[in-house]
């Protein structure tokens, strides 16, 4: 990658390795309706004036049914599914399970055609991330309730997906652009819900409205602009690698701040993950031009 994508790529593996703590602190006190609730409404409101300020509102709604697919895909759904997760997961094995994220990519990539090629060395660096994260399931998930890992399932499904729609259907939409109409419609879909549990906030602690905080500012309003940015530069299954990477952080996070244990599937599966992640982001190597008519001409003679 370039040296913009790679600074994108690092900024992004640690901006959203910090979600899983700040979601597991709030849902400790807060409904997932009401902390997906809080985090567009926060997102929105300092990413939409943004939009209207460029002139770039009015252009981006004439893709809004594409935008609603990616609102759906990329927040409406995962970000619910994500903190019913949490409730019962922890904040580090949650973030390790979502590493699976580049390889459904990977897979639906290959479906839709898209045009970023998966090498060998790519195909192995998706193959061992995914055993990182077999490993991590064969020896961390016992005991686990299978309607939370069911969750996590439509979190990487939805994760996977969003950023095709981005880079086939939505080209010429800025991120900004795409992002606030996105967490705009979201918080709509979840007022009528959050909107009476409002008062709860009142008895909830300070640690759970700085995670609220941090979850709208930090981990939606400036991540998404600059995944938006990271997808343009590198490609949506490339700009999924970060999901190799944040567990890293989503563990350091849980262990040290939370006092989640380290796990022997964690000890096993982690380092394959950031092996694999290593090996994914390989560049596709370009292929030689086709040589001129005229040189084969010339050869011939």
């Amino acid at each position: 990658m370039s040296r913009r994508g790679w600074a994108l790529f690092l900024t992004m593996s640690v901006i959203w390795g910090v979600p899983y703590l700040m979601i597991k602190v709030a849902v400790d006190e807060v409904s997932p309706v009401l902390v997906v609730f809080v985090r567009c409404v926060i997102g929105a409101a300092l990413l939409l004036p943004w939009t209207i300020r460029r002139g770039q509102l009015r252009p981006a709604l004439r893709h809004w049914r594409w935008l609603l697919l990616f609102a759906v895909l990329e927040m409406t759904a995962p970000w619910l599914l994500l903190s019913y997760a949490e409730q019962s997961l922890s904040s580090s094995l949650t973030g390790l399970l979502v590493a699976g994220v580049p390889f459904v990519a990977a897979v639906a990539a290959g479906l839709f055609g898209e045009e970023d090629r998966l090498t060998p060395v790519r195909l192995l660096g998706l193959a061992i991330g995914v055993v990182g994260i077999a490993v991590l399931l064969g020896l961390d998930v016992e005991g686990a309730q299978f309607l939370p890992l069911l969750a996590i399932g439509g979190v990487v499904v939805g994760y996977a997906t969003a950023p095709m729609v981005v880079s086939r259907k939505l080209p010429e939409v800025p991120g900004v652009a795409a992002s606030s109409l996105a967490l705009t419609f979201t918080a709509l879909v979840y007022a009528p819900f959050a909107v009476p549990q409002l008062g709860t906030l009142a008895d909830a602690s300070s640690e759970a409205l700085l995670s609220l905080a941090g979850l709208g500012v930090l981990c939606t309003a400036i991540a998404l602009a600059l995944f938006f940015a990271l997808i343009r530069e590198v490609g949506p299954q490339r700009a999924l690698v970060i999901t190799f990477v944040n567990p890293a952080v989503a563990v350091l996070l849980g262990v040290l701040v939370l006092g989640e244990p380290f796990t022997l599937g964690i000890a096993l599966g982690l380092p394959l993950v950031l092996i694999g992640c290593v090996l994914a982001t390989r560049r596709s190597p370009v292929a030689p031009p086709p040589p001129a008519t005229e040189a084969l001409d010339a050869a011939a003679r």
